[in-house]
Order: structure tokens, then C-alpha cells, then sequence
């Protein structure tokens, strides 16, 4: 079944509020959710609320539902959905557009740490999953939308989903404009609940720690990048359409290809995605700091439409940030003398047997 409703990506904004790379002496540590302090946690909830409400600098024109700085990263994500997904760039743009958030909370909201990431590989099997730290009430970000029924004849529905309804709990709960875009690649004025539809079957059978050993056995980016995205099924899902719709469902933001980062869990998601593809660039660090490749175009695997990227190939995040190339992004601790970016994690996966 697949999940596309159209191949048409639209071009970005224009408008700068300014470029990585800052130098910093030191990167930051980017660390899991359930690690963190209860103030640590409460102060990152608080940051994100921050954005929720800073005025957008996307310019208006037909784009009503972006009202926030928080909508301007969900419309750049709208405008380019279809020529970042299925791409050799995927991972790379996706890698700069988390620093640009980070970077938001820390510059604009006065958030003190770093990014968090969700190990999801320590919240299953599926039986585990609901149980999560990351959907606490009160230290997290609430759990499970009401159960509603689904339509059996929707060969869209995911399987396992358990919810679909607005969250019930949490510090998003009772929010009824928490979501002003979408649902798909809508961009007028849609005030919405945060919705959730946990499959825990699904995330059961995509984020365990055997999926991840899969992706980091891959000899090359081009086949870790291909494991990684997975499909467009749900069959053929990897650890990115694992958390989607482990998280989304059918009936949540997150499982909506084009507003998925409407619901903030979509953040520690793709921090984790990051940190298994820096984990797997340090098994062979040298080597694999310039290795990229993969098709410009949406699932040109084949080349019939164009070439693959290479690291000089540029990356685009619309208002919140300049340009950079993925040669900038390969060295997450470059610190503006390697590369755009600076942070580390504080552990990484290692490939077992």
C-alpha cells in the first residue's frame, strides 16, 4: 500500500534568519530522554511550548495555518517533502533541519541543552511500548490519543493502530489549535488537536534492537541509507517509518508524511535516526565522513531521471537558516571548523557479533 498522494515538491522561502556554522569550542551532548533530569525534561517541554508561540517569519501569502515558528519548520517540511524523502539526502537534510531546531530553542526560547533523543530499541518489544518514559503525563509528552474506530476498507490503515483520537494526557492535552497545518500538504488555517494512534505492533516489528543491527551492518551509505527509510509500504518500513507510525498511526500527526513534525516527538525520533547514522559512520569514521550517495530525485534508484547526490549537493531549511551542502553536515562535531554543526551523543550504538 502505498503512502504517497502526490510527487509534487514545492520550492522554499527565501527569507534568513541566519547560517550555521557558530563556532564553539566544545560540542554539545545530546542524551536520551529518559536520562534526563525532571528539570532538565520540564525545561525542554517549556522551550518547545516557547516555539508553539514566537510569531512565524515565513512571508504570508496563501499559507493562513502558519502562525508560529513552529509552522515555519512544518511548512519548509510541506514544501519539500517529496525531494527529501526517498533521496540521498534524506538523512543529511534531516540532520541540518534538527540542528536548526536546536538551535531555535537554545538561541530563541533560552533552552539550556541540548536535543534529546528517544531510544526506542529500549521501549520494545510492543508490550513495552505504551509504557514509554517519552509518553509520560507528567515528565513527557503524554501518551496515547482516544481509540477511534478506523475504516476497514482504508488500505492506508496501519496495522495495530490502537487510538487515532486527540491526546489525553500530558502537557499537550486540551491544546484544540496545538496543530494549524495540514492534514497532508494543506497550508491554510486548520486549527487541530494533537492526535496519536500508537501501533505497537508496528513499532514492535521496526525499532528493536535487530532492525538497528540490520541498518548498521550495511556496508555503504547508499544501502544504510536505503535500510534506514525502508519502502513506501508498510511491509517494506524501516526504523524511520517505524517510529512514524509506532507513534501516528494512521490517525496521528506524526504518521502524515508531510506535518509528521506537528507532533514534538518527531524530533527525538529523527535525534535517534541521526544517532544511528553517526553511529554508524564512527564504525569506520574516516572512510565514512565523505561517504554519500543516493538519487537527487524521489525514488530514482535507477538514475533515469537524474544523478545521485554528492557532498557538494545543497540543503535547504526556507526561513530558519541559510543553505549549507552535505559536506557542511557529515561531521556532526565539525564546530565550524569541520562542518556546520556541533554536538555528540553520549553513546552510540556498536555493531554486535
Amino acid at each position: 500500500m502505498h503512502i504517497f498522494k502526490s510527487i509534487t515538491a514545492l520550492l522554499g522561502t527565501s527569507v534568513l534568519v541566519g547560517a550555521l556554522p557558530q563556532k564553539q569550542q566544545t560540542p554539545i551532548v545530546r542524551k536520551e530522554w529518559r536520562t534526563l533530569s525532571k528539570h532538565e525534561k520540564s525545561s525542554y517541554i517549556c522551550a518547545v511550548k516557547c516555539i508553539l508561540r514566537k510569531p512565524a517569519l515565513t512571508p504570508a501569502f496563501d499559507n493562513t495555518g502558519v502562525l508560529s515558528r513552529y509552522d515555519d519548520l512544518i511548512y519548509t517540511h510541506i514544501q519539500q517533502t517529496f525531494s527529501i524523502h526517498y533521496t540521498g539526502h534524506f538523512l543529511a537534510w534531516h540532520r541540518y533541519y534538527l540542528a536548526i531546531y536546536e538551535r531555535m530553542l537554545r538561541e530563541e526560547c533560552g533552552y539550556k541543552g541540548a536535543q534529546p533523543y528517544w531510544d526506542w530499541t529500549l521501549d520494545t518489544p510492543a508490550g513495552n511500548w505504551a509504557s514509554s518514559p517519552v509518553f509520560d503525563p507528567v515528565t513527557g509528552f503524554g501518551g496515547n490519543g482516544e481509540f477511534i474506530q478506523g475504516d476497514p476498507n482504508n488500505p492506508f490503515e496501519v496495522p495495530g493502530r490502537t487510538g487515532g483520537g486527540c491526546v489525553q494526557d500530558g502537557p499537550f492535552a486540551g491544546i484544540q489549535d496545538m496543530v494549524h497545518l495540514g492534514p497532508a500538504d494543506s497550508v491554510t488555517y486548520n486549527p487541530q488537536c494533537l492526535k496519536r494512534d500508537f501501533s505497537p505492533y508496528f513499532a514492535g516489528r521496526y525499532l528493536g534492537m535487530n532492525q538497528t543491527q540490520l541498518t548498521l551492518a550495511a556496508p555503504d551509505f547508499g544501502s544504510f541509507d536505503r535500510v534506514v527509510e525502508g519502502g513506501p509500504s508498510f511491509e517494506a518500513s524501516g526504523l524511520h517509518g517505524g517510529g512514524h507510525y509506532g507513534v501516528g498511526g494512521t490517525y496521528g500527526q506524526i504518521g502524515d508524511l508531510y506535518v509528521s513534525l506537528a507532533d514534538p516527538i518527531f524530533y527525538l525520533h529523527h535525534a535517534n535516526l541521526d544517532r544511528v547514522w553517526w553511529s554508524w559512520q564512527k564504525l569506520n569514521l574516516t572512510a565514512r565522513l565523505t561517504d554519500i550517495s543516493g538519487p537527487i530525485f524521489l525514488m530514482d534508484y535507477d538514475n533515469l531521471q537524474g544523478g545521485n547526490v554528492t557532498l557538494d549537493f545543497p540543503l535547504s531549511v526556507g526561513v530558519s537558516a541559510a543553505d549549507v551542502t552535505i559536506g557542511d553536515v557529515m561531521n556532526i562535531a565539525g564546530c565550524g571548523t569541520n562542518g556546520a554543526l556541533c554536538y555528540e551523543y553520549d553513546q552510540v550504538y556498536t555493531l554486535q557479533g
